[in-house]
Order: C-alpha cells, then sequence, then structure tokens
C-alpha cells in the first residue's frame, strides 16, 4: 500500500519544475526521504544550495502538487544536498561528460550571433524581444549578452538585479520570460536597480577568457536556439565567438542611414572570416509613423536594402529579413524591462520583430560538417 502511495507521490512531485534548470524535481534527485504514516506523508526537498532563490518556488510548487494527491496529507521538509548529491547533480547535468564548451560545431543547438558596425543602433533590444518572441513559441532559448562593456540584456528583460546560482563550477543562469540568460552584469556589484558600480575595462585575453566561460560554466541546458549579442565593431569578442562557434549564423543589425550600414557591412565580412554564415539583414530605426498617418525617416533610407546587396554573392543571397520601424512604444519597453513583444504585440516595432522570430523559428540548422554519431548493428 505505500508503495502505491510513494508512486503517486513522486508522479505529482514530477510536475514540479526547477526554475533555474527546467527540469522536474524527481528527475535532479531533489526529492528526499518519503515517510508515510498512515494517510500522512512527511516529505523532504533538498535544495541545491544554501539560499537558493528558486526555494520558496519549489515549495510552494511541492505543496500543490502533492495537495493533488487523494487521500493524503503531507508536510515537507527542506532541506539542501550534500557536496556529495551537488557533485552527482552536475555529472547528471552534464551528461557524465566533463567540463567542456557548449554549442560547439557538434551541437545541436542553433547558435545566431546579433552584430552591428556601430553602437546606438538597437541590436541589444532586438536581441531580448527576438529571444522572448522565439520563446514564446515554444523554442527552448538561451541569451549570452557579449557585450561586456556596454551590457544591456538584463535591464531591458526586467532582471537587472538578478544572479546566477552557482553548484559548484557550474553556474545557472537566470530566466527571464522563458529566457535563459546571462550576463557580465549580473556579477558585478550593484548599487540601485538597474545600475552598476563597476566598470569593466579588460584587455583582449579578459574577454576571451569572459566569454569562454560563459559558454563552458553556465548551465544552459539543452537549447534549441542560443542568440548571442555581440558588441559593435570588429574587436576582440567578435573574433573570440568567431573561433569558439565557428558554426554560427549572423544577424547584421544596421540603422536606414549610409554611415551606419557602411560600417555593419564590416562586422560582417569579419564574421565571415572565422567561417560563420550572414543569414540576414534587419533594418531598425525605420520611418517614424506621425498621428497623420505620415512617415518620417528621421534616419535615411535604404541602408537595410543597401547593406544586403553588399553582402550577398553570386553563391548566396543575403536577404533583408525585416525594416522596423522606430518605435516609442519598443525604447519604452526597453527602459522598463517589459519586452514590447509581449507588453504591446500589436505595435508595429513589435509585429515586424514578431514576423523575424517567425522565419528564424522554421529555419533548422543543417547536418553538414558535424559528426554524426552512428553505431552499426552487424546482420
Amino acid at each position: 500500500m505505500s508503495s502505491a502511495v510513494v508512486d503517486r507521490i513522486t508522479a505529482a512531485l514530477a510536475t514540479v519544475i526547477d526554475p533555474e534548470i527546467r527540469r522536474p524535481i524527481t528527475e535532479l534527485d531533489m526529492v528526499g526521504d518519503i515517510d508515510i504514516r498512515g494517510d500522512h506523508a512527511d516529505v523532504t526537498i533538498k535544495l541545491t544550495i544554501v539560499g537558493c532563490p528558486a526555494a520558496d518556488r519549489i515549495e510552494r510548487d511541492a505543496i500543490a502538487a502533492l495537495a493533488t494527491v487523494p487521500g493524503l496529507t503531507s508536510s515537507i521538509a527542506v532541506t539542501v544536498m550534500s557536496k556529495s548529491e551537488r557533485d552527482a547533480l552536475t555529472t547528471k547535468l552534464r551528461g557524465g561528460r566533463p567540463k567542456a564548451l557548449q554549442f560547439g560545431p557538434d551541437s545541436l543547438t542553433r547558435v545566431l550571433c546579433i552584430t552591428s558596425g556601430k553602437g546606438g543602433v538597437g541590436k541589444s533590444t532586438l536581441t531580448a524581444n527576438l529571444g522572448v518572441a522565439l520563446a514564446a513559441r515554444g523554442l527552448r532559448v538561451g541569451i549570452v549578452d557579449a557585450d561586456v562593456f556596454g551590457f544591456s540584456i538584463p535591464g531591458i528583460l526586467g532582471i537587472a538585479d538578478a544572479k546566477p546560482t552557482q553548484v559548484n563550477d557550474m553556474i545557472l543562469p537566470p530566466v527571464a520570460h522563458g529566457v535563459k540568460v546571462i550576463s557580465i552584469g549580473m556579477f558585478l556589484p550593484s548599487t540601485g536597480p538597474g545600475t552598476s558600480a563597476t566598470a569593466v575595462s579588460w584587455r583582449g585575453p579578459m574577454l576571451h577568457r569572459t566569454i569562454q566561460q560563459f559558454l563552458t560554466d553556465v548551465f544552459f541546458g539543452d537549447l534549441d536556439i542560443l542568440l548571442i549579442d555581440l558588441p559593435p565593431g570588429t574587436g576582440d569578442v567578435a573574433i573570440s565567438v568567431g573561433q569558439l562557434l565557428p558554426q554560427g549564423e549572423v544577424l547584421v543589425v544596421t540603422t536606414p542611414q549610409a554611415a551606419a550600414a557602411d560600417v555593419a557591412e564590416r562586422s560582417a565580412i569579419v564574421a565571415r572570416q572565422t567561417g560563420q554564415k550572414v543569414i540576414g539583414v534587419i533594418e531598425n530605426m525605420a520611418g517614424l509613423t506621425l498621428p497623420d498617418g505620415s512617415v518620417v525617416d528621421l534616419f535615411g533610407t535604404g541602408g537595410g536594402t543597401d547593406t544586403a546587396a553588399r553582402l550577398s554573392t553570386d553563391d548566396e543571397t543575403v536577404p533583408v529579413l525585416a525594416s522596423i520601424p522606430l518605435s516609442i512604444a519598443l525604447r519604452a519597453g526597453g527602459d522598463a524591462g517589459e519586452p514590447i513583444v509581449l507588453s504591446n504585440p500589436e505595435d508595429p516595432a513589435a509585429a515586424a520583430i514578431l514576423d523575424v522570430a517567425a522565419q528564424l523559428a522554421v529555419r533548422e540548422r543543417g547536418l553538414a560538417g558535424r559528426k554524426l554519431v552512428i553505431n552499426p548493428v552487424a546482420g
């Protein structure tokens, strides 16, 4: 009888998902002893670390799950995993493999690098909104804020004060709107919401090491798409990402202005030199529609089309995936930490971003260049 009850309890707790690792707590060995006495059960839940930021949610969800088991009352005791249990968990999460670069050339995760030639073209805003839009379509999405000097992704997603959780040598990234996010800003001391007390001023080797650690130590789990918000230009970080993820695909962001388009082209050329493929251009800050319906082209016209044309070759056409109009709501959403694709999806800018997400969601990464593990069976 008690064995059947334990099975029902375990099945109920299997519906409780760890919000950081995004897997059932039963699968993560976070359910400890289950002591049944009559129609009452004492259940132990083991958190990964002391002060786990998801503790309250896990306990609340576990209590709700146990309440669904008919004819049973229950109580929960919350404890913390031992070191050996944490070691076993990190080994399990890594699939028994040693710590190594995630999303390498053999990975099934599609890597999209968002680049621009110069700053201020809205690259980070587009990255954040694209990530949220793709997650809303049911995809497993992660974002690496690789703009170490000018990090802004956490603020745009409303998690400026979020901190990663560290389990042994594994870092669990915060989750915002269904997207796993990592940024150097999460590791810096803060003086208040949305502010940082420390400016990052590093040379090339430190930048390379930071990006490498983001792709090695941070546990994203199985992702469908990883978005990388690159810093503007063609410097150390862009080269490091190209070397570490040569299979990455590149989205070039520009404004309609000719000066911005010229510089954007250079960032795409550098990406190609590392083996990455340019899959499209996004023109941001296009015409502003006034209340009377007229359109003012504050930044000119044609930058996106010109960039795409210059990046196209005889063998490969680079399309303009979208021309996103200037939008007060898009800017305000970034300042407030409320992605416009969720808060105001009818806005023309949001509609354009959602259309890009729809285009990206149906494209799958090819198998060319990847090792296929095939175990022949003897006849």
